[in-house]
C-alpha cells in the first residue's frame, strides 16, 4: 500500500465495509464454485466486521442469487455451473459471517458487478459512505467487477488483500495487481485497520 494513502482519505468516518458473496456455494470446499482460500479469509473478514461495527461503519453484504429454473443466468452458465439458487442453502451467507442486526444485505445480485440491478449504490449513499473497505470473493470476478464500477461512481476503494480470495492464487494476485493501478488501494487487513483506525 502507498505510504501516503491515509492522507487520501479526507473523510475516514464516511466508510463502509463491503463483504462480497461470502456464501456457501463460493466458500464451502466442494461447493459448485468454491474459491480456493475462501475459508481461510473468513476470520479476517469477521474481525474487520467487528471492528467496523464498533467504529460505527456500515457493514454491507452482497448475496448472489439466481432463480431455481436458471432463467436469469444469461451467458454466465457458459463459464460456470449453476450456483446460489433460490431455495437452496448454497446462497446463504456462511455461518461464521452471518449478518448482525443493523447490517445491510444486498440481495438479488444477478451479475458479477454488485451494483448492476441492485440497490447497493442507494444503500451506500444513504449511509453517507465515500470510502469502501472491500472484502470477499472472488477477487478476479465479483470483487474486481464491483470495485471497477465503484471507482467509476467515485467511491474510494480499499481492497483487503488477505480478506479476499480468487478462483486461484494466481488470479487473485493478478486481479490485485490490476486493481491497484487506478481502481483501488490494496493493502493487508493490518494496513487497512491502521488507515481507518479500526
Amino acid at each position: 500500500m502507498r505510504a501516503d494513502v491515509a492522507g487520501l482519505v479526507s473523510e475516514p468516518g464516511k466508510t463502509a465495509l463491503l463483504i462480497i458473496d461470502m456464501q456457501n456455494d463460493f466458500v464451502i470446499p466442494g461447493a459448485p464454485v468454491a474459491a480456493p482460500g475462501a475459508v481461510g479469509i473468513t476470520p479476517a473478514i469477521a474481525d474487520l466486521a467487528r471492528r467496523s461495527r464498533a467504529k460505527g461503519f456500515p457493514v454491507v453484504y452482497t448475496q448472489e442469487m439466481h432463480r431455481a429454473d436458471g432463467s436469469d443466468f444469461g451467458i454466465e452458465l457458459e463459464f460456470e455451473p449453476p450456483h446460489c439458487l433460490e431455495g437452496t442453502p448454497g446462497l446463504d451467507i456462511v455461518d461464521d459471517l452471518k449478518p448482525e442486526p443493523g447490517d445491510r444485505l444486498i440481495r438479488n445480485k444477478r451479475r458479477y458487478d454488485a451494483f448492476l440491478g441492485t440497490d447497493l449504490d442507494f444503500v451506500l449513499r444513504g449511509a453517507g459512505a465515500e470510502n469502501l473497505i472491500v472484502t470477499g470473493v472472488c477477487t478476479d470476478i465479483c470483487v474486481s467487477s464491483t470495485v471497477q464500477h465503484a471507482r467509476n461512481l467515485d467511491y474510494r476503494c480499499f481492497v483487503v488483500s488477505d480478506a479476499s480470495a480468487g478462483t486461484s492464487p494466481q488470479r487473485h494476485e493478478a486481479a490485485l495487481l490490476c486493481l491497484e493501478h487506478v481502481f483501488a488501494h490494496v493493502g493487508t487487513a493490518s494496513e487497512i485497520t491502521q488507515v481507518f483506525r479500526l
